[in-house]
């Protein structure tokens, strides 16, 4: 391979000919000589300067890595010499979203030409084989493939941040009694720390789909071609670890092609989106004059314009209002690639994605809300406790008691129970002490007499006792909450562990690409992209 690179580089005197710099005069050199001219002003305007400009903000860098890991491979197939190779890398990193413009006749407004007549004009001589048998196809699905992995990744970390605000909430308030409902009615006695381990649970559910989701996109489509493959032999392996990736996307169409991953993207957000509302929803319940089992601070409360007794919490509508759209931005994913050939294609790899950062954008931006509203809300024990004692909620526990202490059949147990209940309500008798003699009057409808209704009614109607008696794993009774709070901490702990691995992953392929062009030499700045990462750059001496 490397006798034939070298044939196929060109002589000094040769690239000298053929060489444009920005200095040169004339018209800009020819990128195709397919059509005549650069686009039209309207297309221009309408969807080529757009393009230009979010991809500017949000996909240079990735464009930039993928340059120079290209670089770093002429290099190893002896098209290039390593000095070319660090004089493009140099130029690449000296790109900025602000360096690089959308110019129809000079680079067709589109980043990737752009990108390299940067280089090109920036070079002392022509690198005549550098751009040899490229396509932008796998160029744009890869940067694109690292854009998405660069938000899942960021969203992990406020998801992360959301799971630990919920858990410490949790550990704090399992001991606090609070009704539970189904079908809207109260049901039976729970806590705080009890419902909020629930959505703890389905966080770590939720992370790891994305870390399953993750996995399944970190196959770099680079080396891929414009749809079947590449003529020089490109390390593909070696190319997908300097840019993070596990492995190469083994596949050439399914590299270029294939969307999915922003369906499978969108999609978690949306589940999740489902779920948060949920919550949220019980959160607004909660929250409702009605109830007041919570309470959030003034500066996260709205007020009435015309009446002045009301705290409102508009944030927890806000939360379930923008959980919505998730949905909405999955499915435009979904409808913007359905009856498409599989094949590169702009309505595909760009259309169908246009809403892909407003996705990531909202659910982040839901989270974040949430995670604060509950680092902030306060649980009013008072209020809580007056409802579990005003309402029936041992009804249950009645007729475990009826049955397995006082022989009554299972079914019969029910009738009995609800017939107290009814009995009861309508004397206007609370749950606790309750009413011993209506409780024997239920049961001698049926053929039965009890021993010590009194017993039965104290032992069942007991808010305290409602919890304790609780005993099997998962459920109310706070030691089983702290026990899935523990276990689900382990979880958490290995989950952050797992999201760094990978992240080390991305900058290790990017430290060893910057060795291979410069070396031991250069030097590293930070610099934040439009995205608000942070990202670590080596620049040559």
């Amino acid at each position: 391979m490397r006798r034939r690179a070298r044939a196929l580089r060109p002589a000094p005197e040769q690239e000298r000919k053929h060489h444009v710099t920005s200095d040169t005069p004339g018209p800009a050199p020819e990128l195709s000589g397919r059509i005549r001219g650069g686009p039209a002003e309207l297309l221009h305007d309408e969807v080529l300067a757009p393009q230009f400009a979010f991809e500017s903000r949000h996909l240079l860098r990735h464009y930039v890595a993928i340059e120079k890991t290209l670089a770093a491979e002429y290099v190893r197939m002896d098209l290039i010499t390593a000095e070319e190779a660090h004089r493009i890398a140099a130029l690449l990193d000296s790109v900025g979203p602000d360096t690089l413009s959308a110019q129809p006749g000079a680079n067709m407004s589109d980043i990737a030409f752009a990108l390299e007549r940067h280089v090109e004009a920036g070079l002392p001589h022509p690198v005549t084989a550098w751009h040899a048998d490229r396509s932008r196809n796998d160029l744009q699905a890869c940067a694109q493939v690292m854009y998405g992995r660069d938000q899942l990744t960021r969203f992990a970390a406020a998801l992360l941040e959301l799971g630990s605000v919920v858990h410490r909430l949790a550990e704090k308030t399992c001991d606090l009694p609070m009704p539970g409902y189904t079908h809207f009615q109260a049901a039976q006695i729970i806590t705080p720390g009890f419902h909020l381990a629930a959505l703890s649970e389905h966080l770590l559910h939720t992370h790891a789909r994305l870390l399953n989701a993750y996995d399944g996109i970190d196959a770099s489509p680079l080396g891929a071609g414009a749809m079947a493959g590449q003529e020089l032999p490109w390390d593909r392996d070696r190319m997908a670890r300097l840019l993070g990736f596990s492995r190469p996307q083994p596949h050439a169409l399914t590299a270029v092609a294939s969307r999915r991953w922003s369906a499978e993207l969108t999609a978690e957000l949306s589940l999740l989106g489902t779920a948060l509302s949920r919550f949220t929803t019980d959160l607004l319940t909660w929250g409702g004059s009605e109830y007041g089992f919570i309470e959030l601070p003034d500066e996260l409360s709205g007020i009435s314009s015309a009446m002045p007794q009301k705290k409102n919490y508009p944030v927890l509508e806000r939360i379930r209002g923008r959980t919505a759209h998730l949905t909405a931005f999955h499915l435009d994913v979904l409808l913007g690639q359905r009856n498409t050939p599989f094949c590169n294609l702009v309505e595909v790899s760009k259309e169908a994605g246009t809403h892909l950062l407003n996705a990531f954008d909202s659910a982040h931006g839901t989270v974040r809300l949430l995670t604060e509203v509950l680092r902030r809300l306060t649980f009013r024990a008072d209020r809580m406790r007056q409802v579990c004692e005003r309402e029936f909620l041992g009804g249950f526990s009645l007729a475990n008691a009826l049955c397995l202490t006082e022989g009554v059949p299972w079914r019969t147990a029910q009738v009995v129970a609800g017939k107290y209940v009814v009995l009861a309500a309508t004397a206007g008798a609370a749950p606790a002490p309750g009413e011993p003699a209506l409780l024997a009057e239920a049961a001698a409808g049926h053929g039965i007499t009890l021993t010590d209704p009194a017993r039965l009614l104290a032992e069942a109607f007991d808010v305290d006792r409602g919890l304790e008696r609780m005993v099997s794993a998962g459920s109310a009774r706070p030691e089983a909450v702290r026990a899935v709070l523990r276990t689900q901490q382990e979880t958490y702990e290995r989950l952050t562990a797992d999201w760094d691995r990978r992240a080390a992953a991305i900058r290790a392929g990017a430290e060893e690409g910057d060795r291979a062009l410069y070396g031991a030499t250069g030097t590293e700045t930070e610099q934040e992209e439009g995205d608000g990462t942070r990202t670590r750059v080596r620049h040559a001496h």
